[in-house]
């Protein structure tokens, strides 16, 4: 029974000092960080972003005209991949982020 009540003690007071370490320090909220990025180059990055985005689903959108039409899924991959070079990677075109 005491081996018990010690057990029980070291569970009560490990779950206590698990509590204890979850809970956020009371900081007043500063100020958000400002961001360092020039607001013009975000833009041009967004456009180029966009661009990229839609240049890849232009030719998802080939690749499954392609398949619709009965050709050999292999065909429409190897398109795939050929409209894809340069900005997206791997046999199914995913798109390049450069950070």
């Amino acid at each position: 029974m005491r081996r018990s009540a010690v057990i029980l003690l070291i569970l009560v007071s490990l779950s206590a000092e698990a509590i204890a370490a979850d809970t956020k320090p009371a900081t007043p909220a500063g100020k958000p960080a400002r961001s360092t990025v020039d607001p013009a180059l975000e833009a041009a990055h967004a456009k180029e972003d966009i661009k990229r985005h839609r240049t890849i689903a232009a030719a998802h959108e080939a690749a499954a005209n392609c398949l619709e039409s009965g050709r050999d899924e292999e065909v429409c991959n190897a398109d795939l991949a050929k409209a894809c070079q340069g900005i997206a990677y791997g046999k199914y075109c995913g798109m390049k982020h450069p950070d």
